[in-house]
């Protein structure tokens, strides 16, 4: 059967999704559109293609056990020099996401492993280009304001051409949404930076 590469994450709904992208590529990261802008809850892991299933089955109990809630994004941060990472920073919604990710991570589940670095939830904006470009997109996102209801996350698969894929969406079992959860189009970027 052989193996795939797989992720988990919460994708960034559109506008604030296709807008973020377009600055990643627009600030030289030649990834960017093979990436779906998102808050990764599982990072590129490589299974065998026939786990699938039971990856399946394990990420529709951790959604039956979550719960919607609210997301905002607000200004940037970054992992230099650590990592070479400028990221959009999760005002609201970062301890959900962390709960989720040790859910989905668990060690009795057919995902189980251990992360490269602690976990912190955010937003990708720039990796790996160059000092310039990174300064770039930490200052110029700066600014930067998005919130909305989280309802669930995503399955996605890594082609062969590097472009992630979603294979399924997962939407939490409760319905009830926080009330500050509602505001969509709060936030995004003056129009003199598109």
């Amino acid at each position: 059967m052989g193996t795939v590469t797989i992720g988990v994450s919460i994708a960034v709904p559109e506008p604030h999704g296709s807008l973020l992208q377009e600055r990643r590529a627009g600030f030289g990261d030649a990834a960017a559109h093979g990436i779906p802008t998102h808050v990764t809850l599982l990072p590129p892991t490589e299974v065998d293609s026939g786990a699938l299933p039971a990856i399946e089955a394990h990420l529709t109990e951790v959604a039956a056990a979550g719960r919607p809630f609210p997301m905002k994004l607000s200004g940037t941060g970054t992992f230099r020099p650590l990592s070479p990472v400028v990221y959009v920073r999760i005002a609201q919604g970062a301890e959900a996401c962390t709960w989720l990710q040790k859910q989905v991570r668990d060690a009795s589940g057919p995902v189980a492993r251990e992360l490269q670095f602690p976990y912190h939830p955010h937003v990708t904006v720039a990796h790996g280009i160059d000092e310039a470009a990174m300064d770039r997109a930490f200052e110029e996102l700066a600014d930067f304001e998005a919130e909305w209801p989280c309802t669930g996350f995503a399955l996605y698969e890594q082609g062969p051409d590097g472009v992630w894929r979603k294979l399924r969406e997962f939407t939490f079992g409760g319905s009830i949404v926080p009330p500050q959860a509602g505001r969509v189009e709060r936030g995004s970027l003056p129009t003199s930076q598109l």
